[in-house]
């Protein structure tokens, strides 16, 4: 009896358990500039599709995003409560105000110019953005430097008679907020569809036989490309199974020197040593076998794109 007690007592805490690891949450995902971070929220009973323009409350105010995820259900560990409800699916005079929003944009920026210089601050001003229901201006700016900026802030608030929000970024900020061209010849990637920045390294760039220079693999913003992290896993996969150069290895012509590798085309150059003369073959990995591991040229405690050296 005692173990047909004990049973029926964890039969329900058992599924209790099951039941909290299944839960779920009906979400949509928001971004509010183009390639912006995508942030959660309660759709309640509506149904929004992929484009809709939606108003929301945010920790800034009230604010009209895009719709980037349409409803879905995700598992409940993965939100922070408690999530803000959409508050209703734009209507064209939303729409409307936000495009009269986006023209004082522009004039405040024009007017902050001017204040910074006559206010004699090193500063460069990025990007000016309202919130839709106008209850705070902010001003996007970058500086070497912290700025002592409190009286400049007295002076914007006097002149727009709303809350006035200067926040510094850094240089990759800058340039996706600025946009522009590529050497590619397209739209920056950051600008144009990453979310969140990667983390990029100089290792990528030797992996990839990229140049050091550091104009070849430097972005607009001055830091590393951030290109250079898309096929990295598979120039670390295919780098794995290829003999690195200065491995001894044995071919079906003899044994001879790995002098140069194609990793993703899987090919490695091998020079051999017969008779006083020297010659190359190219052979694919799967055919040689390899004797002794020459050393790799890239290391694992490489410096961040931040620590990249100048010309």
């Amino acid at each position: 009896m005692a173990d047909v007690n004990n049973k029926k007592i964890e039969e329900p805490v058992e599924n209790a358990e099951k039941s909290t690891a299944t839960e779920t949450v009906e979400v949509i995902g928001i971004n509010f500039r183009e390639a912006g971070k995508i942030y959660y929220f309660a759709p309640g009973k509506l149904k929004f599709e992929l484009g809709n323009k939606v108003i929301v409350e945010t920790s800034r105010g009230v604010e009209m995003g895009t719709v980037k995820v349409p409803n879905k259900n995700i598992p409940a560990s993965e939100i922070v409560p408690p999530l803000k409800s959409v508050t209703r699916l734009a209507t064209p005079e939303d729409i409307e105000r936000d495009a009269r929003n986006h023209e004082l944009e522009m004039d405040a920026a024009l007017i902050c110019k001017k204040k910074i210089a006559a206010h004699k601050l090193e500063m460069s001003l990025v990007a000016t953005e309202y919130t839709f229901d106008n209850s705070k201006l902010i001003f996007y700016f970058t500086a070497e430097s912290r700025i002592d900026f409190r009286e400049l802030v007295k002076d914007l608030a006097s002149t727009f008679h709303t809350r006035i929000e200067l926040r510094q970024i850094g240089i990759r900020d800058e340039a996706k907020m600025m946009g522009g061209l590529a050497v590619c010849g397209r739209k920056y990637c950051c600008a144009g569809f990453l979310t969140d920045f990667v983390q990029v390294s100089i290792k990528m760039a030797k992996e990839q036989n990229f140049s050091l220079n550091s104009s070849k693999v430097s972005g607009a913003c001055g830091r590393l490309l951030c290109c250079l992290r898309y096929e990295h896993e598979t120039y670390e996969e295919a780098i794995r199974n290829t003999p690195s150069v200065g491995s001894l290895v044995k071919t079906a012509d003899g044994e001879g020197v790995v002098i140069e590798t194609k990793p993703l085309a899987s090919e490695i150059k091998v020079k051999f040593e017969n008779n006083d003369k020297e010659s190359v073959k190219v052979f694919k990995c799967k055919e040689v076998k390899v004797l002794k591991h020459g050393q790799r040229n890239v290391q694992n405690d490489e410096p961040l794109d931040e620590d990249i050296p100048t010309d």
